[in-house]
């Protein structure tokens, strides 16, 4: 989560916004500039992380104290929803006292739960990725790295230095890979932040290749061969016939995929055939008229 900072509040508008995403990225100041202003005299990682989480609660707060007097009413006409009302007064009671649902067991596994995520898109229902932005010499200090995660346990946290980010987006693949070996880092940090983001979100991607485009595509993780066609186009799935599937490896190595072919590393898979990270894929479909 970017550009909110102490003191300023999240503002109605950007919560809006991110109500609807899937996860949400917190970026906390962790490095010391002197020429980088802070809105305290000197920056906390505990504090600014406390204060966003402050005001994610509030805004739960608030939206389900609005939701609540009309729920009642309905639950008056319909007593089926008795049940739904007192839980949601037990979620208004833990955020009244400033704690944020995602580190309530009890709420999370309930079986309501999902009416809210869906219903009311609370915030502190939202998995949460702590991207620390380090100086350089904490991008190797593997002792402070420690101490932060701590903090945010057993949220995933991340360490990025975004002046080497920036310097990265200049350099060619061979000087990205010498520059980040320098610091001992093994991907970039938005390559981290893509690979955090697809396991927070239980996603994967698979590629379809021709002789115009290759292209990534995203499905959930454990869709089937028809369902990740169906991402493509809907008939992909509805007249799903097969799929020629080879390793993007053994694609690699092979150097086509009629190389690949003759090398028997394609294979043909059926409608039940779980998708793999690493597929590139040649759907068969037939779709009646």
């Amino acid at each position: 989560m970017a550009g909110a900072s102490k003191g300023e509040g999240l503002g109605n508008q950007f919560l809006a916004h991110i109500r609807t995403c899937g996860a949400i990225v917190q970026v906390v100041r962790a490095f010391d500039d002197p020429n980088v202003t802070h809105v305290d005299d000197a920056h906390d990682p505990a504090k600014d992380i406390d204060v966003i989480n402050t005001e994610l609660v509030l805004a739960d707060l608030q939206t389900v104290t609005n939701r609540l007097p009309r729920l009642e009413k309905e639950a008056k006409a319909n007593a089926k929803l008795k049940p739904l009302v007192e839980f949601v007064e037990q979620v208004k009671s833990i955020l009244d006292e400033g704690r944020p649902l995602w580190s309530e067991p009890g709420i999370m596994n309930h079986e309501s739960c999902s009416w809210l995520r869906q219903e009311l898109q609370l915030l502190t229902l939202k998995p949460i990725i702590y991207l620390f932005n380090l100086d350089e010499a904490k991008l190797t200090d593997e002792k402070f790295q420690s101490q932060v995660k701590t903090l945010v346990s057993p949220a995933p946290a991340l360490f990025v230095c975004a002046k080497l980010e920036d310097e990265l987006r200049s350099l060619d693949e061979a000087d990205r890979r010498e520059l980040l070996e320098s610091y001992n880092v093994k991907e970039s940090g938005l390559v981290q932040l893509i690979h955090s983001a697809y396991d927070t979100l239980g996603l994967q991607s698979y590629l379809t290749a021709g002789d115009k485009e290759v292209r990534a595509w995203t499905i959930p993780s454990g869709a089937t061969a028809p369902q990740a066609a169906g991402v493509i186009h809907g008939d992909f799935e509805r007249g799903f016939i097969a799929a020629d599937i080879v390793n993007y490896q053994d694609l690699i190595v092979a150097g086509s995929l009629p190389n690949a072919r003759a090398a028997g590393k394609v294979r043909t898979e059926g409608k039940t055939y779980v998708m793999q990270p690493e597929d590139v894929v040649e759907f068969k479909f037939n779709v009646s008229k």
